[in-house]
């Protein structure tokens, strides 16, 4: 079997005047997850349905498990779960009997369908509710049903397109806790998501889009890198001294930006250790710290900075 279990190769996607996707191009190894990062209308959910065969390309090429999305779409469909942005369970059965419908349209036998359902609940921490009207369910019981059907089938692939919007950070946490716990087994997953967090605790990759192009890619730390340097942040104890500390930090050849109303000063280093030259250049004028701190730069920074400053 490949060892890409996801390629896009200059994908485009246009409706009428609207290009959607523009020379999209996307590698995931199996066994990994790659974070899609934007906000909506980045490109992000039109990439997936792409890559489910829900949505033929304009242009370019694009195989999942080793398989063309589109001359063999009956094959990526056999390899793959999806979850989408709201959930999809028939409200009106159970959970058990979603699970089996789901288990017996793949063409498992009545006994395997509710051995696989069975499992699945369990896994998915659902057995007490196992008997309930899916309608019944809170939103993160939705969510985590929601997955387990997608992953009736055993699929080698799963696209979760922003699975847990409207969660609560307690069904969140347990959402990411069920993903990595497939990552783990070898399941390779294609993630949107807005939430930056979210993002950053998944991805082995992310690939940053806007307005349908990806305009940047890498590891998370590789993309924080790309947007700048630690900082040290210090709180004065006392404004009036902010004159002193910035002569002294510049001395030390740091590069000090003050905001005034905070009586805070940030200055960016290239390593944790620059973190005792800004004590020691403080301490040589007597310059009192009410609030000293060392920050890494956020897919917050990320985002903010090559989303919006490096889509053409």
């Amino acid at each position: 079997m490949t060892d890409t279990m996801i390629e896009a190769t200059e994908v485009s996607k246009t409706f009428g005047d609207v290009t959607a996707l523009d020379g999209v191009s996307v590698t995931v190894p199996r066994g990994t997850v790659l974070g899609l990062l934007g906000h909506n209308g980045a490109g992000k959910t039109t990439l997936v349905n792409v890559l489910t065969t829900m949505l033929p390309p304009t242009s370019g090429t694009a195989t999942v498990a080793g398989f063309d999305v589109v001359s063999q779409g009956n094959e990526v469909r056999g390899r793959i779960g999806l979850t989408g942005q709201f959930a999809s369970v028939d409200e009106q059965l159970s959970g058990f009997d979603n699970l089996v419908l789901i288990a017996r349209l793949l063409g498992a036998s009545r006994g395997e369908a509710r051995a696989r359902a069975d499992e699945l609940l369990d896994l998915f921490d659902l057995t007490d509710a196992a008997k309930r009207p899916a309608r019944t369910y809170s939103g993160g019981m939705r969510r985590r049903l929601d997955l387990a059907a997608s992953l009736v089938g055993r699929p080698d692939v799963i696209f979760l397109d922003e699975p847990t919007t409207g969660l609560d950070p307690a069904s969140r946490i347990g959402l990411w806790e069920i993903v990595e716990a497939l990552v783990d087994d070898g399941t390779t997953v294609l993630l949107t998501t807005q939430y930056l967090e979210e993002a950053d605790r998944l991805a082995d990759s992310i690939a940053v889009m806007s307005a349908g192009k990806v305009v940047a890619s890498g590891t998370a730390a590789e993309l924080k890198a790309q947007v700048g340097k630690r900082a040290v942040h210090v709180t004065l104890a006392s404004q009036q001294d902010a004159p002193a500390a910035i002569v002294s930090l510049e001395k030390h050849g740091l590069a000090p930006v003050l905001d005034a109303p905070k009586a805070e000063l940030r200055t960016p280093v290239a390593s944790s250790a620059d973190l005792a030259v800004v004590v020691r250049a403080l301490d040589e004028v007597k310059v009192e710290v009410a609030q000293l701190a060392i920050t890494e730069p956020s897919l917050d920074d990320v985002y903010l900075t090559l989303a919006k400053n490096k889509a053409a």
